[in-house]
């Protein structure tokens, strides 16, 4: 990365960090597209399995992930103030932690995931399945969790097209596993949606080694002495990250998992209500990379600013990414308005599942263009090192306002499952309202601390 003086050199660095970034979110999201995707063509037991057992791993994987990637900041602060003996040791410790919290996972999961899902009185079939796709992922949780403190390390110092490559050489070993593993081509078991758990657990493991490899061979990381030497168990890092990170990971676990309740919630529905819902969701994370990737590049370039201390420019940064998913929102919202039918073909070959889709994403144009204000702005924040209140506001919003509403409209109305997305679109719109407030007041401060420091 580099200083930039004008809004054309800016939206240049933006653009540069940024679509790498892009692709590699969008790769991400494409192994959970497929895994529900390939399940659906097996077979609709298969699709609603697949959905429980998402439902349970994603706001988990994506909270943890959540306080991993808060060393995206912490580098990026420390590559902007020129200290760069400092971050192979901050990496090595943020390592640790996710080995830390893989085992947490792990044990608990172990103890917690038959009660959840007995509690859930689910068809024995669908029970059956989500409960043996998830043992089957937690095969790739300590690689995926060491993959996603690598992967922040190598965007935090701008080389997001690494990332990019690793994750496109990762889909197509996702998909043909899922090709061998599902349907059992080639002499392979014919597992269903279980192969899919078995094919993505693989594929973290063949992330997390390839990016091991990059870490350690090429440059800048080399410059860097990663892995040169070897760092024990820091209790004062430990704190340090997660004091950024826990926040973080809280405002992500909080927005995914409002989603996730809502399905499990569903599962009062019939099979197909779910399998169409989880497919609606499913394409709406896939249009969510689109701000997520924004968020995670202003992050990196707020981070970068401010460092250098060059309010000015990081306030710049933030215009051009949060202007940027409004504009890309609305483009998103014709896609769903005029292809949905087309959409809800992907997912499934039964007309019902197909109709009950498409009426789902027209709800989900309303909450996907809260999204592309609420998801950047908590990047900037985040570039600020501003995490305790948007977890404080994540919550309040999703969990305090939107789920309560769409269960009362969901269980109190003729809405029936349509009114959870109402309290989706509400909850989300609110939560985009209270982030800008709580950004003018950062910047604002921030302005009035360097006005007093140059006295």
């Amino acid at each position: 990365m580099r200083q930039t003086f004008s809004y054309r050199q800016k939206a240049s660095q933006f653009l540069h960090i940024l679509f790498p970034i892009l692709v590699t979110q969008i790769a991400l999201s494409a192994i959970t597209f497929f895994d529900t995707n390939m399940s659906g063509k097996f077979g609709t037991d298969d699709l609603a399995g697949v959905a429980i057992g998402t439902s349970l791993w994603i706001p988990i994987q994506t909270g943890l992930s959540g306080i991993l990637i808060g060393i995206t900041p912490v580098v990026s602060h420390l590559i902007g103030s020129r200290k760069d003996s400092e971050v192979a040791p901050k990496v090595f410790q943020s390592l640790w932690m996710s080995l830390f919290l893989s085992l947490i996972v792990l044990i608990l999961g172990g103890l917690v995931l038959s009660p959840i899902l007995d509690f859930m009185n689910l068809e024995p079939q669908v029970r059956n399945i989500a409960f043996r796709f998830l043992t089957a992922i937690a095969f790739g949780v300590i690689p995926l969790f060491g993959y996603t403190v690598i992967r922040s390390c190598i965007d935090a110092l701008g080389q997001t097209r690494i990332s990019m490559l690793i994750t496109l050489i990762a889909l197509p070993v996702n998909v043909g596993l899922n090709y061998l593993l599902i349907f059992g081509h080639f002499g392979f078991p014919q597992l269903g949606g279980v192969g899919a758990g078995v094919a993505s657990a693989i594929t973290y493991w063949v992330i997390f080694a390839i990016s091991l490899v990059f870490m350690y061979r090429f440059e800048p990381f080399r410059r860097l002495r990663m892995f040169r030497k070897f760092y024990i168990f820091s209790l004062r890092s430990f704190k340090e990250l997660l004091k950024i990170g826990i926040p973080i990971g809280f405002s992500i676990f909080f927005e995914t998992a409002v989603f996730s309740a809502v399905t499990l919630l569903m599962s009062r529905f019939d099979t197909v209500t779910i399998a169409a819902h989880q497919a609606a969701i499913n394409f709406a994370s896939t249009l969510y990379m689109i701000p997520l990737s924004i968020c995670m590049s202003l992050t990196i370039l707020v981070g970068f600013e401010n460092g250098a201390s060059r309010l000015r420019d990081a306030r710049q940064y933030g215009v051009i990414g949060i202007g940027s998913a409004a504009v890309l929102s609305l483009l998103t919202a014709l896609v769903l308005l005029f292809a949905g039918r087309h959409v809800a073909g992907l997912y499934s070959d039964d007309p019902a599942v197909i109709s009950l889709i498409k009426h789902f994403l027209i709800y989900a144009i309303f909450f996907q263009i809260s999204d592309a204000i609420a998801t950047p702005t908590q990047g900037v924040l985040r570039g600020y090192k501003d995490v305790n209140p948007a977890f404080i506001i994540c919550f309040v919003a999703y969990w305090v306002i939107g789920l309560p509403i769409g269960y009362a409209l969901a269980t109190y109305t003729d809405l029936g499952a349509y009114g959870y997305w109402i309290g989706l679109i509400t909850g989300l719109a609110l939560g985009a309202i209270m982030l800008l407030s709580r950004l003018v007041m950062v910047q604002r401060r921030y302005t009035r601390e360097a006005g007093k420091a140059a006295l």
